[in-house]
């Protein structure tokens, strides 16, 4: 035990001097102290653990590195898999990262209105761009698509039924299914159709004195093939017009018009008359986390008076964001070329073939440029399979490489596929890709990889 070293002595000793250079002293206070309070631990258990300063002092500066680095870091994704729910789904476009920037930054005109010098809303900054953008009579935003959905279901349904196709109770990620959803949100559920069929006298046959709202729901990430049947919206919603009763359609990942065919728009559903449409910002949009409402005017008011309203209220980082993603739709041009999302999926195959090239030429010769296929993501487009060029990478241990590319600085995240390392260029940008092409150089250099 006397042969322990003080902390002090730890402290002096490299490379945790080194490390307590450049980070504050308590967290290298802590880490020294507890390195030698785990080596006594083991010699009190009479377990065999060195003693000497060196070793102490690497093992401490280990951990005070690591301590000193933020829990939440910005990674290289190099999956192929774009719109990423573990990863934080759509990066952003560089203007709706000044704009949150800028407002952050300050004090803003959140809740003040300039013209009258009176309290104004927060949600007048994206209101009048989401009815250019859907047609729509009125909108709101709050903190995500979830919360969009209960509020409308619970502001226009509480107390009575909600009609719903079987095939659409799903279960959303996360554990949230739209069953719980429904049920939180005081209205009750009423099931129509089969999993794979639901007709329109369906719906006609359960609508009664109690029925207060139609609802359709995406499917998202899955899809029912082969003998299936679903009401389409324009359909749903000519019943709940002729029957007075409301249409609520959550269309999921918040493609505003046209498009692929596999995705619901906001602007066809608002059309076809649906009085409230529901989708999120950060997944076909391109923009930050957050649940979008449109529809009509009376139906968005109650959304807005509903005592859940300010719980789930937009912050206003994620606002400044979703202003400026939402502007960019007003130029479509410009949204496809300055929205990462629309730009990585519909990126040229020679962009991606000169990135996977010179990701590969940087690696050596353990790299191979092949081809394989990665996906949209985030539970839109589930069908779709985005093909195209990647660089394989080959070593003796693909998990070890793996696992040291996570803890290189930014990590590096690929896949694994067989005995290869896949490193997809769709995610990428050439910066990234010159990043993630030398951090698998330094992974391969590691006996270890």
């Amino acid at each position: 035990m006397r042969a322990l070293p003080s902390v002090e002595r730890l402290l002096g000793t490299e490379p945790l001097r080194s490390a307590a250079a450049v980070i504050p002293r308590p967290l290298a206070v802590a880490a020294a102290r507890e390195a030698i309070e785990r080596r006594r631990a083991l010699l009190l258990a009479g377990e065999p653990a060195g003693t000497g300063a060196a070793e102490l002092a690497a093992e401490a500066a280990i951990d005070a590195t690591r301590r000193a680095r933020p829990s939440l870091r910005p990674v290289i994704n190099a999956t192929g898999i774009v719109v990423h729910t573990n990863l934080g789904r759509a990066p952003l476009p560089p203007e709706a990262v000044e704009a949150v920037a800028a407002t952050a930054g300050g004090y803003s005109n959140l809740e003040y209105d300039l013209e009258t010098g009176a309290r104004g809303s927060r949600h007048r900054h994206v209101e009048d761009l989401l009815r250019q953008l859907t047609g729509a009579a009125a909108a709101i935003a709050v903190n995500n698509n979830a919360a969009a959905v209960l509020l409308a279901v619970g502001a226009i349904a509480r107390g009575r039924e909600v009609v719903i196709s079987r095939g659409q109770l799903v279960e959303i990620g996360g554990s949230f299914r739209i069953p719980e959803i429904v049920e939180q949100s005081g209205a009750r559920l009423a099931e129509v159709g089969t999993t794979n069929r639901t007709r329109l006298r369906d719906y006609q046959r359960a609508i009664g004195p109690d029925t207060a709202a139609l609802m359709r729901v995406h499917q998202s990430n899955f899809r029912t093939v082969g003998f299936t049947e679903l009401v389409e919206i324009e359909a749903l919603c000519a019943l709940g017009q002729e029957c007075g009763i409301p249409v609520i359609d959550d269309i999921g990942s918040g493609l505003l018009d046209g498009g692929r065919h596999e995705e619901p728009s906001a602007r066809r559903s608002v059309s076809a008359g649906a009085t409230v449409v529901c989708f999120s910002g950060d997944k076909l949009l391109g923009g930050p986390q957050a649940g979008i409402a449109v529809g009509q005017v009376e139906a968005i008011e109650r959304l807005r008076a509903h005592p859940l309203a300010r719980a789930m209220r937009i912050d206003k980082l994620s606002l400044a964001a979703l202003e400026a993603t939402l502007r960019l739709y007003r130029d479509p041009a410009a949204a496809r070329r300055e929205l990462p999302v629309l730009a990585m999926l519909t990126a040229p195959e020679a962009e991606l073939q000169a990135r996977a090239q010179a990701m590969a030429e940087v690696i050596g010769p353990a790299a191979l440029v092949g081809r394989a296929t990665g996906r949209v993501g985030g539970g839109a487009l589930p069908l779709t399979e985005l093909e195209g060029p990647v660089v394989e990478v080959a070593a003796p241990s693909v998990a070890a490489l793996a696992r040291r590319l996570r803890a290189d600085d930014p990590p590096v995240l690929a896949r694994i596929e067989g005995d290869r390392l896949v490193l997809d260029p769709r995610t990428l940008t050439d910066g990234e890709a010159a990043s993630a092409a030398q951090a698998v150089r330094r992974g391969m250099a590691s006996p270890d990889s």
